[in-house]
C-alpha cells in the first residue's frame, strides 16, 4: 500500500469556493493600489541567503531560527524569502531603478518562515507588499496609511481593526537609547523571562513588545525611546499625527512599537485586530532608509513600505462575515451533449466558442460525458449551473437550441441563428 503524503506542516491548500474570497480581496487591494498609481513588480521566491543575513539583522528571530535555507547543485546557499522588502531593494539596486519615473510599487506572493504554526500564522503565508522610494517627507507615510485605511473600509472591517504608530528615530538615536535600556534591564534582570534575558545584548528593542505581563509592567518604568529622538524625527512624527487626525483616522501612539526587523527607522505603524485571538497584526510597515543605504553603496534615498498578511486578513473577514461572495451559481451555462457523434461533438465546440467570443465574462462549462438529459441536469445542478444548453440529434437535425433555466425551471427553444440575440436578453448585465 502506498503511503499517503500530506502537505508540509504549516503549509495549506486553499480550495474553491474558498478561493473566491481570496480573489475578491486581492482584486480589491490591486484596484485601490492602481487608483493611487502603484505599479506591480514580480520578485523571485528564492534569493541568496546572504541577502537576508546581511540586511535583516543577525539577531532577529528570522535569521536565528526561522529561515528555510537550502543549497543548490552549484553549492550556492539559497533561502525561501521570509519577507519581501529586502528582495525588493535588491531588485531596485540590480536594475538601477532608483531614478525610474515610477516610485510606487506593489507585489504579491508567498513568504516562508519556520515557526510554530497557529491561527493566522503559517510556515508558508501570503503577503501583498507596498513599497515607495524617494520621498523624504512624512506625507508618503500618510498616503500608505490612508491606502490601507480605505482598504479596510472597502472590506467592511474598519470597526474591527485599529492603528498603532510610533517613531523609532534614527540609528544614532537608537544607539543612545539602547545603552540606557540595557543598563535598566540589567538592573532588573530578575523580572525578565528567559527569552527576554537572551535578548538583552543581542536585540534589546524586541523586549519592548514582549507579551509577558510582568515584563510589560517593568517596562512602564524603563527609559522611553521618544525621549532620545532627534528634532527632525519628532517634527515628522508630529506632522503625521496632525494629518491623520485631520483625515479622521483614529490611531494610538504605542511607544513600544519597534517592528521585528532591524532595518526600520523613524515612522513605523501596525494595523491590528483582537477579533482573531490575541492582538494580531494584519498589516505593518515603516521607513527603511538605512536598508537602502546599506544595500546601494551609500545612496541617500528614502524608502517606506508595508506588508498585508492575507491569511490573517481573510480570517478577520470570515470571522466578522464582512464580505459576502455570491455563490448561488458557479456556472452560467452548462453545455450538455446528449450523444457522442461527430456532428454533436463539432457543434458543442462551435457553440461554446461562439458564446465565449460574444460574452467573455460568462462562465461556460462543457460536459463531455454524453449521458442522457436527466443525468446531465443532475450534474449541472450539482455544479451550481444556472442554465443548461442541450445539444442532441434532434437539435442538430432541426437547427435548434434548447436552454433550460434550472432556477426558474423554464425552457426556451429557438433557432441556432437566434442564439446570441437570445443570450443578450437573458444576460442583460453583460
Amino acid at each position: 500500500m502506498i503511503k499517503k503524503i500530506n502537505a508540509v506542516h504549516g503549509m495549506h491548500d486553499y480550495i474553491f469556493p474558498d478561493t473566491l474570497l481570496w480573489q475578491y480581496v486581492e482584486d480589491t487591494i490591486k484596484s485601490i493600489l492602481n487608483s493611487y498609481g502603484y505599479k506591480e513588480i514580480k520578485l523571485p521566491i528564492l534569493e541568496k541567503s546572504e541577502l537576508f543575513k546581511k540586511n535583516i539583522g543577525e539577531n532577529t528571530d528570522i535569521i536565528e531560527k526561522e529561515m528555510y535555507n537550502l543549497c543548490d547543485r552549484n553549492g550556492d546557499n539559497l533561502t525561501l524569502r521570509p519577507e519581501g522588502t529586502t528582495g525588493f531593494i535588491r531588485a531596485i539596486v540590480e536594475h538601477n531603478l532608483f531614478y525610474n519615473k515610477n516610485k510606487r510599487f506593489w507585489y504579491n506572493g508567498p513568504m516562508f518562515r519556520y515557526e510554530r504554526p497557529q491561527k493566522g500564522r503559517y510556515r508558508q503565508f501570503n503577503q501583498i507588499g507596498i513599497e515607495v522610494l524617494g520621498f523624504e517627507s512624512p506625507y508618503i507615510d500618510i498616503e500608505i496609511i490612508i491606502i490601507t485605511y480605505n482598504l479596510w473600509k472597502k472590506l467592511n472591517i474598519i470597526k474591527n481593526i485599529f492603528l498603532e504608530i510610533n517613531s523609532i528615530g534614527s540609528l544614532t538615536d537608537r544607539k543612545k537609547y539602547i545603552k540606557e535600556l540595557i543598563f535598566f534591564l540589567k538592573k532588573n534582570i530578575n523580572s525578565l523571562d528567559e527569552n527576554c534575558k537572551k535578548k538583552i545584548y543581542t536585540n534589546p528593542l524586541r523586549i519592548l513588545d514582549s507579551k509577558n505581563k510582568i515584563v510589560q509592567q517593568l517596562l512602564n518604568k524603563a527609559p522611553k525611546l521618544q525621549n532620545y529622538l532627534n528634532d527632525n524625527s519628532i517634527k515628522k512624527f508630529k506632522e503625521l499625527c496632525k494629518i491623520l487626525s485631520f483625515m479622521n483616522i483614529n490611531f494610538v501612539v504605542n511607544n513600544n512599537l519597534v517592528r521585528g526587523l532591524d532595518y526600520y527607522n523613524d515612522i513605523v505603524f501596525e494595523w491590528k485586530t483582537n477579533k482573531i485571538g490575541s492582538h494580531k497584526t494584519i498589516c505593518g510597515g515603516g521607513r527603511y532608509d538605512l536598508l537602502i543605504k546599506v544595500m546601494s553603496n551609500n545612496k541617500d534615498i528614502n524608502g517606506i513600505g508595508c506588508a498585508i498578511g492575507l491569511e490573517r486578513l481573510l480570517l478577520l473577514i470570515q470571522n466578522k462575515q464582512s464580505i459576502k461572495i455570491e455563490t448561488e451559481y458557479f456556472i452560467d451555462i452548462y453545455i450538455a451533449p446528449l450523444l457522442k457523434n461527430k456532428y454533436i461533438i463539432q457543434k458543442i465546440f462551435f457553440i461554446g466558442e461562439l458564446i465565449r467570443k460574444n460574452f467573455p465574462l460568462l462562465r461556460i462549462v462543457t460536459s463531455y460525458v454524453f449521458k442522457n438529459l436527466n443525468k446531465q441536469i443532475i450534474q449541472a445542478v450539482k455544479q451550481k449551473a444556472r442554465f443548461i444548453l442541450i445539444i442532441g440529434q434532434y437539435e442538430i437535425m432541426n437547427n435548434l437550441i434548447i436552454i433550460k433555466d434550472l432556477h426558474l425551471k423554464k425552457q426556451m427553444i429557438f433557432s441556432e441563428q437566434e442564439l446570441i440575440f437570445k443570450l443578450k436578453k437573458i444576460f442583460k448585465k453583460y
